[in-house]
């Protein structure tokens, strides 16, 4: 009952945010990485998080959906924080597979190929006489004409970039090169996807179907050095619907906690841009909740009132550990909390960790998804009906343990009664 009441307070507190609303998203974000090890770059990190997550997002049936699966992540260590990126098409940490291609191409016109360009072998077990030299040697021109013929059909579909998710015959790499072809291959399936979503590229299986209209476009692809390895740079997509972040920093324990930082940033500003609703953070909501549930307890009454009151209890936890680890008097914070927020105008006060102080989150920019403080109260909630009900299972088990056989321990069958035995002879 508590929850379901709670769950309906926090939707009566919430405020609506766009998905145009960068401004408020912003914030959203730099909330989710405070305390978080990026230090004085959280302001680009929470810009890229916003930019990111909105080059993606999508409106389907009226309702905006933003998948962090589409954001591609790649990490690079080396540089500073401030280095990291985000990039309007794709990063691919492959090289291309041949030194005699182009490094760099304008105007690309993209081709995703989940195929080998490669001679396939049987698929039952086979064996090929050769008797001569010549059938040799008329063997080996037919696989070049084969592989030959491939290369052509790349080329004829109007393809500059051929991207492929299985092997490239190294005789295939060199009429590619020939025909100025930038070729990758053992591209992730995954990613595949992702530049499909940024180029508009299809994913073609068979190369008879390779044709214009199958292709993707881009402004760029080239191969860039970063640190010690090669990576190829797909950038300039018009309206992409799949992005890449390029993280970087001094060292691997940097650059995994900036990840860790990002990660969390592009989540919450997708959950607000999916929902469209947030609330103050700080332990603002969590104050707000234990006041108003306690009204609703005393209205419910009985042994209800009781429940209701600890769930309102247990809530106040977040802002008292807020202020504790701050530093602060945390009974006394609970209490200035409370007293702001029996006043109507103080719902959106919390703990200001940075001041020391009780202060308006709206004020402060402190802000949070509702989704987040659904989720935690949902989640909490059933975990606590879990444990109350496996005690009730192992209280339940504790029954008188089992009578010992008839005539007790000196009884026939029992300690005294071995076989007729004095107890001296024990």
């Amino acid at each position: 009952m508590a929850a379901q009441e709670a769950q309906k307070i926090l939707r009566g507190i919430g405020f609506e945010v766009l998905p145009t609303d960068k401004k408020t998203l912003k914030f959203i974000a730099s909330t989710a990485m405070t305390g978080k090890g990026v230090g004085g770059e959280r302001e680009i990190l929470a810009d890229i998080a916003v930019e990111a997550v909105s080059s993606i997002a999508e409106k389907e049936d009226g309702k905006y959906k933003a998948d962090i699966d589409n954001i591609q992540v790649e990490k690079k260590q080396g540089g500073a924080v401030a280095d990291t990126k985000l990039i309007k098409g794709i990063i691919l940490d492959k090289e291309r597979v041949h030194p005699r291609m182009p490094r760099s191409l304008k105007n690309a016109k993209i081709a995703l190929v989940d195929s080998a360009l490669e001679i396939k072998k049987t698929e039952v077990e086979a064996k090929i006489q050769i008797k001569d030299p010549n059938q040799m040697q008329k063997f080996l021109d037919e696989e070049e004409s084969t592989l030959k013929a491939m290369v052509e059909k790349v080329k004829r579909s109007g393809a500059n970039v051929l991207i492929c998710e299985k092997g490239i015959d190294d005789l295939a790499q060199h009429y590619l090169a020939k025909e100025g072809i930038y070729a990758v291959r053992r591209v992730k399936r995954s990613d595949m996807e992702k530049l499909s979503k940024a180029t508009g590229a299809k994913i073609i299986t068979n190369l008879d179907d390779l044709k214009l209209s199958e292709l993707g476009a881009a402004e760029q692809v080239e191969e860039i050095k970063i640190v010690d390895s090669d990576m190829t740079f797909v950038t300039g997509c018009k309206n992409p619907k799949a992005v890449s972040i390029l993280i970087r920093g001094g060292t691997e324990h940097v650059v995994d906690e900036v990840e860790r930082a990002l990660h969390d940033a592009l989540k919450v500003v997708s959950v607000s841009i999916e929902d469209g609703v947030a609330v103050a953070g700080g332990g603002a909501p969590e104050i707000e909740l234990a006041l108003r549930l306690r009204d609703y307890g005393q209205s419910v009454g009985g042994r209800e009132q009781l429940a209701i009151e600890a769930f309102a209890e247990a809530l106040e936890v977040i802002p008292w550990t807020l202020a504790e680890n701050a530093g602060m008097d945390a009974l006394d914070i609970v209490i200035e909390l409370k007293n702001a927020h029996a006043k109507k105008s103080g719902k959106y006060f919390g703990v200001d960790v940075l001041q020391g102080k009780v202060s308006d989150m709206m004020a402060e920019k402190v802000i949070e998804p509702l989704r987040v403080k659904t989720q935690a109260i949902e989640s909490a909630t059933e975990v606590a009906s879990m444990i109350l009900r496996i005690d009730d299972v192992i209280a339940s088990k504790k029954s008188p343990p089992p009578a010992g056989p008839p005539g007790g321990p000196g009884g026939p069958g029992g300690m005294g009664g071995m076989g007729g035995m004095p107890p001296g002879m024990m």
